[in-house]
């Protein structure tokens, strides 16, 4: 992925999970720190903190402001962002990798494991 999190602002990003359908970010940062242009594929956010901060896109910028606890869909994007809050943020971040079912696929699969 070019512009990876990882990559870009490693003090920030670590993968906390991965497989061939998904990786899970862990970001923490405090007030103030502020990242550098990255990219994200289709993902979900969780928060673990509230936070405000400030997310600039294309020379576009938006405030948001989360209290913890909020799942939220994200498009894929790049972008960089600024805590402007007084609190340290802590979010996961659930990348997409693609389908989680192949388009040929019959039927869906148990959720869980199967009992036999």
């Amino acid at each position: 992925m070019a512009n990876d999190p990882v990559d870009t602002n490693p003090e920030n990003y670590r993968v906390a999970f991965e497989n061939e359908l998904v990786r899970v970010l862990e970001y923490t940062d405090i007030p103030g720190h502020k990242t550098t242009e990255h990219s994200h594929p289709d993902s979900v956010m969780i928060t673990l903190s509230a936070f405000r901060r400030r997310i600039t896109s294309n020379g576009n910028s938006v405030e948001v402001e989360l209290p913890p606890g909020v799942v939220r869909w994200l498009p894929a994007q790049d972008h960089s962002g600024e805590n402007i809050g007084e609190t340290e943020t802590h979010t996961f971040f659930v990348e997409l990798k693609g389908s989680a079912r192949p388009a040929d696929s019959q039927a869906p699969q148990p959720l869980g494991p199967s009992g036999s």
